[in-house]
């Protein structure tokens, strides 16, 4: 019994080495989670958004953002890197360009070409004909001096800008397994490095127009071209952000303490805005905010014990003030990692991180 006990005592020496000090990427600070309100009042739970009908990608996955085109087509990113068209917003995706990497946001620009942020590849420009520039990133690798590691969203103000989310200059998409690991390290660590591009693609200048955030995310412009919304997902609240009249350069956060972790926002109708929540909070990272030792630990468990998504749907509308109009939910996760919304057809195209579909909900 001597030998075993000794054995034993031994496997637990190493494991509890193993667990408090091999090496882990992550540098976690301490942080203060906001109280999370639960699936209650403004964000009650419901089953509203199982009646949504799904699209099929094919072979494809990943809905990440899409956008509805002036003639009804419908025009989606993968997580295999291709753009893909629903002719008239219904039916079955058809590949239609491969941009390589992995493509996030999209947005339509005034000038009648596609814009897209490649978490990989940066700023890329497609014509309708589907011609890729392969000069657009080169004009937009730097800004400030620092390059940009993580294209996460964009958006086209009236004012001619165009605003991009920089997720993670601590963890690049393309050295850290891909997006979505990538996004979980940002998270744990909590370094808010996080930060809001504004460019102008006349002039070719850049600049920082909002920096400290924990996961920079999604961003919408408002129509009057004033100010946009910017989601931080790691503090779970949507950041307003002037960019233009006498409020320019100023700040403030409209929607705080999500039950979930926000993820893209668009401009719907009448002025409102249209927010994914890709999933519950992971209470285990919410619980150690302020124990950064013990988050280390968490990375060196295995995987499966590790924060992942959950498979539960939630998208929100919400006014410029950060109002909840609207709240559409699938507890089951029959619609889940529900990343957005763009708004079109007379319908709601309800976009994924993972899905092997594009959710099209009437309301």
């Amino acid at each position: 019994m001597g030998k075993y006990s000794i054995t034993l005592g031994l496997l637990i020496a190493i494991l509890a080495i193993y667990l408090c000090f091999w090496p882990v990427p992550v540098e976690p600070v301490v942080w203060e989670a906001s109280t999370t309100p639960g699936y209650t009042g403004y964000f009650e739970q419901n089953e509203r958004l199982e009646a949504a009908e799904k699209l099929s990608m094919g072979q494809l996955s990943g809905p990440e953002a899409a956008i509805v085109m002036p003639n009804g087509d419908v025009i989606a990113t993968s997580y295999e890197g291709w753009l893909v068209k629903y002719f008239g917003g219904q039916g079955s995706a058809k590949p239609w360009i491969d941009l390589g990497g992995r493509p996030l946001g999209i947005a339509l620009g005034g000038d009648g070409n596609i814009w897209v942020a490649n978490a990989y590849l940066g700023l890329q420009k497609v014509t309708l004909n589907g011609d890729v520039s392969v000069g657009v990133s080169s004009e937009l690798t730097s800004v400030e001096g620092t390059n940009i590691g993580y294209a996460d969203d964009l958006a086209w103000a009236s004012n001619g800008k165009l605003y991009i989310s920089d997720a993670s200059m601590r963890f690049p998409a393309k050295d850290w397994g891909g997006t979505y690991p990538a996004s979980i390290l940002d998270v744990v660590e909590h370094s808010k490095t996080g930060r809001v591009i504004e460019f102008d693609p006349i002039t070719k200048a850049s600049r920082v127009i909002k920096s400290d955030l924990s996961f920079a995310n999604g961003v919408a412009a408002s129509g009057s071209g004033d100010y946009i919304l910017v989601n931080e997902t790691g503090e779970y609240r949507v950041w307003k952000i002037w960019v233009a009249g006498e409020k320019e350069g100023r700040s403030e956060v409209v929607l705080e303490s999500l039950p979930g972790f926000p993820d893209n926002i668009a401009r719907g109708s009448n002025n409102t805005f249209w927010l994914g929540v890709v999933s519950p909070r992971a209470i285990g990272i919410d619980w150690l905010a302020g124990k950064p030792f013990l988050r280390k630990v968490l990375m060196r468990l295995p995987q499966f014990l590790q924060p992942q998504a959950k498979h539960y749907g939630m998208v929100l509308q919400i006014d410029e003030n950060g109002e909840v109009l609207a709240n559409l939910q699938s507890p089951s996760g029959e619609i889940y990692t529900t990343t957005g919304v763009a708004e079109g057809n007379g319908a709601l195209y309800i976009t994924s991180l993972t899905a092997p579909f594009l959710a099209r909900f009437v309301q």
